[in-house]
């Protein structure tokens, strides 16, 4: 949410917040109240449950860096879920001026310009608007150059990438001449590391000046996790190539 800003826009939000600390078991917010707040996770853990059918249902925890709150302030409606720490925990509170006057702006631009973008990209059909929202908040934008190299074949892969403009290819070092996968806009790739823990398989080369959108180890297995067994399976088709 907050990568959208520009240095003192980030330090102006930085000196708006206010800290609050929280036992197990207390309420953060409650389904259908108004909401007026975001938080930010320092530390600790927390559950968000919403009752669907009657029944309350636990929809997912909250962690380090993690952000809640924040749609009831975009969209100016009650608030969707229920969050109650599970633990002790540090948060970080920004209020609905601040919000508005700059990050909502920020974020919205963001959200806009991508939410669109990744309902085309196909292993993201069977997410949501709000889980593609979230993850619309999370992604970095980068360009590179034909010729330059995204992922080195041996490194420690940390990020995951989706190529929105541009193409590339895939290859390996013992016959760096043959591409062994190519890339065009909606195409991904870097995630095979972060399921593996292993380094990168494979070279990954821009044919083309590219722009790219990525998520780091801890967006990626918090935003695409229910797409493990989508992503594993994948590991089968690339192994006919590698």
């Amino acid at each position: 949410m907050f990568v959208s800003l520009d240095e003192h826009d980030l330090q102006v939000v930085i000196d708006a917040m206010d800290e609050k600390k929280v036992a197990p078991n207390e309420f953060i917010i409650t389904e259908g109240e108004p909401g007026e707040v975001l938080y930010i996770v320092e530390n600790g853990e927390l559950k968000c449950t919403k009752v669907i059918d009657g029944a309350e249902k636990f929809l997912k925890d909250y962690k380090a860096g993690d952000v809640f709150g924040e749609l009831a302030l975009l969209y100016n409606a009650p608030r969707a879920a229920t969050i109650q720490a599970v633990s002790d925990a540090h948060l970080w509170v920004l209020d609905r001026n601040t919000f508005n006057n700059i990050v909502k702006e920020a974020s919205q631009n963001k959200r806009q310009k991508y939410e669109q973008f990744l309902s085309t990209v196909t292993i993201l059909k069977s997410m949501d608007h709000y889980e593609r929202s979230k993850m619309a908040d999370a992604i970095k934008e980068s360009k590179v150059k034909k010729g330059e190299v995204v992922i080195k074949q041996g490194d420690l892969g940390e990020t995951f990438y989706i190529l929105v403009e541009g193409e590339a290819t895939a290859n390996l070092n013992d016959n760096p001449d043959k591409a062994v996968m190519s890339y065009k806009s909606g195409d991904y790739f870097g995630e095979l590391a972060l399921l593996r823990g292993e380094p990168r398989a494979a070279n990954v080369i821009a044919e083309t000046d590219c722009k790219l959108i990525s998520l780091d180890r801890k967006s990626f297995k918090r935003l695409l996790g229910p797409l493990d067994k989508i992503l594993q399976r994948n590991m089968d088709h690339y192994a006919n190539y590698m």
